[in-house]
């Protein structure tokens, strides 16, 4: 009898937010782990522009409302490669001290080649945050670039000191000095 009562598209609009209350994990988290990364579909707010272009960044800066966003959209950008994208829009940020956004403008610096131009970002992320163990496997891999294995075992062993041997975050460096040899 209630939805002989209201408008459709306020039950639709009830029922959009209940499922988004009840979702089972947040799209953003607090902590430094392999857990913290967001999970999102591809932005499209820019999609009808040239990706890097100068009217696509405005068009990017114009869309992404807070620093949260323009993580999870320079997350995304970076986790499928876009590198240069993901620090252009990175670089949108109003707090780039933000351990998270240095951390993935080093992952997508190194992706490019720039390892040792990563490794400031990852140290500055680790000077605001020295529990982000996403920040100190990316900072292993390059130090595994660099062919300093000594090194990438010591961040290795905070790892795991930080959130054990079972965490992603050790899991995959791990995995990476392995393959290394």
């Amino acid at each position: 009898m209630l939805k002989f009562l209201l408008p459709h598209w306020i039950v639709a609009g009830v029922a959009s937010l209940a499922v988004l209350a009840l979702a089972p994990s947040p799209i953003f988290a607090a902590g430094g782990g392999g857990g913290s990364e967001p999970q999102m579909p591809k932005p499209k707010p820019c999609s009808q522009y040239k990706e890097g272009s100068s009217a696509w960044k405005r068009c990017m800066s114009q869309s992404l409302k807070d620093d949260n966003e323009v993580y999870a959209v320079g997350y995304w950008l970076a986790k499928t490669g876009h590198y240069d994208a993901a620090i252009d829009v990175l670089r949108l940020a109003k707090y780039q001290a933000d351990p998270r956004i240095q951390t993935m403008i080093g992952f997508s610096l190194r992706k490019l080649g720039m390892v040792d131009e990563a490794m400031a970002y990852y140290e500055a992320a680790l000077r605001t945050d020295p529990n982000r163990t996403s920040t100190r496997q990316y900072l292993g891999e390059a130090f595994l670039q660099k062919g300093e294995r000594t090194k990438a075992l010591d961040q290795l062993a905070e790892i795991g000191r930080r959130c054990g041997t079972s965490c992603e975050d050790y899991k995959l460096l791990a995995k990476a000095i392995a393959a290394a040899g």
